[in-house]
């Protein structure tokens, strides 16, 4: 490997750029050949070579949750492993904040991932025989730090995460929803600029799984963290993302909001997944707006912003019982909307085939 390189600042935190994972012998000999317009399985019975993950381009905003999601073998979790380097890219380049991680050496690789990315995984990975401040703090003790400095960065971490008066306690006298939130604490201890999570939750019973994801939309929004989490369950993406990539045989199918994937579903296999979303939950006002007849139109009715989820919206456009005026982010009227529109979206909802709100997002 080269020394770390830089390139353009795109003002991405992360930006991966025509990255490919090939499995089988000489597998970099293929990049650019017309086998790599084989399937997966086709190229496989040709050469025994497997794609696991193929020409896959996205950048994720500084502060965005990225939410990568596609069901098992889609090639995600050896996405973020390449995002990484615990695996090697056949082709492509990750940059991080600009910085080249697919040309670092080994030590300028091991800075990064020491200060600067942070992984919590669906196994915890906690040290059984070290306390919960100890784990925690563990990090920080790899890198150097003077004993008390990691401790006090630990105790706040314990404490941010909710286990303040557990610091002494051991991981098999945790809950698994526990365990997860010293997983947690470990990897904000470091302030890593992109905190990275494979399937953090999926071992977890259903309502520690909500609780968790909650803790997540909380730690977000009170430490702004760029995050890029690994799921293979649509409503955790659809709750957790600014945006989803969703993946299939190790190519991105669709990236968009969760109102876009919903709404505007790319192909039949996305709009297989979003069949049995409640789309009152996800859908904004946008998709369900119809246009003005005329500039004067729902004048002093209540304005709603047009990134509204429809639900939340419900109650203010129902109460008023006639048309709501929705405007954009600079406040600009862009459309109006009744109690038509708002219970033509929740009565589809009870429609299995919901061709109205498909309808809906046309209009």
């Amino acid at each position: 490997m080269t020394t770390p390189t830089r390139s353009p600042d795109t003002g991405a935190a992360l930006s991966v750029q025509g990255l490919w994972k090939i499995f089988g012998h000489k597998a970099e000999s293929l990049i650019g050949t017309p086998d790599l317009e084989l399937s997966r399985s086709e190229l496989q019975a040709k050469s025994g070579h497997v794609i696991g993950v193929r020409d896959v381009s996205f950048d994720v905003a500084p502060g965005e949750v990225f939410v990568v999601m596609g069901l098992s073998g889609s090639g995600k979790s050896t996405l973020v492993r390449l995002i990484t380097r615990l695996i090697e890219p056949t082709a492509g380049q990750v940059l991080l904040h600009g910085e080249d991680i697919t040309a670092m050496n080994d030590d300028a690789l091991r800075e990064i991932r020491r200060k600067k990315v942070s992984m919590v995984f669906q196994h915890f990975g906690l040290l059984p025989h070290r306390k919960v401040i100890d784990n925690v703090a563990f990090g920080l003790e790899v890198r150097g730090e003077d004993k008390k400095a990691r401790r006090d960065r630990a105790q706040e971490m314990v404490n941010l995460v909710g286990l303040t008066g557990y610091e002494n306690n051991y991981p098999d006298q945790l809950s698994g929803g526990m365990q997860q939130r010293v997983g947690l604490a470990r990897a904000l201890a470091a302030d890593p600029d992109i905190l990275m999570f494979d399937e953090p939750f999926s071992a977890l019973d259903p309502l520690i799984r909500r609780d968790m994801q909650n803790e997540v939309i909380r730690l977000h929004h009170e430490v702004g963290k760029t995050m890029v989490f690994i799921t293979h369950d649509l409503q955790e993406a659809l709750k957790l993302g600014d945006r989803i990539l969703i993946m299939r045989d190790g190519a991105i199918i669709q990236i968009g909001t969760p109102d876009e994937v919903v709404a505007a579903p790319a192909d039949d296999y996305v709009r297989d997944f979003v069949s049995e979303v409640p789309k009152s939950h996800v859908l904004t006002l946008k998709w369900v707006m119809r246009p003005p007849a005329n500039a004067e139109e729902g004048v002093g009715s209540p304005s709603l912003r047009d990134t509204a989820i429809v639900r939340d919206a419900a109650r203010t456009v129902l109460a008023h019982q006639g048309v709501c005026r929705v405007v954009d982010e600079n406040d600009n009227f862009v459309g109006v909307v009744d109690d038509e529109d708002i219970l033509r979206v929740v009565v589809a909802e009870d429609d299995s085939h919901a061709p109205a709100a498909a309808g809906a997002s046309a209009r």
